[in-house]
């Protein structure tokens, strides 16, 4: 399951995030792994990921060499695998109660409602 702006990212805008979702746009596709990072912590975005296995390393590598990004979640395949709205909730509660400035080199699991 792709996390995806038409259905995940939509809901988040709705609910007030500001929200930039790689397949909405073409000249995003076919970033490799660490350009997405980069490109989140250029912007000051929050990553969320389903893609822990590229990420999880990528983010360690990062916090070894004192790089900054502006945060990460990491979701499950538990997650995953359920209904968007599970997805939508978690991403809601996990940054629920923090600012932006919080979240700079946080790296956190999705919290689940």
């Amino acid at each position: 399951m792709p996390i995806s702006r038409r259905t995940v990212g939509k809901t988040l805008v709705e609910g007030g995030h500001d929200v930039r979702a790689l397949d909405s746009e073409i000249e995003l596709e076919g970033l490799f792994d660490p350009e997405v990072l980069e490109l989140a912590a250029a912007e000051g975005r929050v990553l969320v990921t389903a893609n822990i296995k590229d990420f999880e390393p990528l983010l360690r590598e990062w916090a070894g060499e004192s790089r900054s990004h502006a945060g990460a979640i990491l979701v499950p395949s538990s997650v995953r695998n359920e209904a968007f709205g599970v997805l939508i909730s978690g991403v809601e509660n996990t940054l629920a109660d923090t600012t932006q400035e919080e979240w700079a080199d946080r790296v956190e699991w999705l919290r689940r409602a």
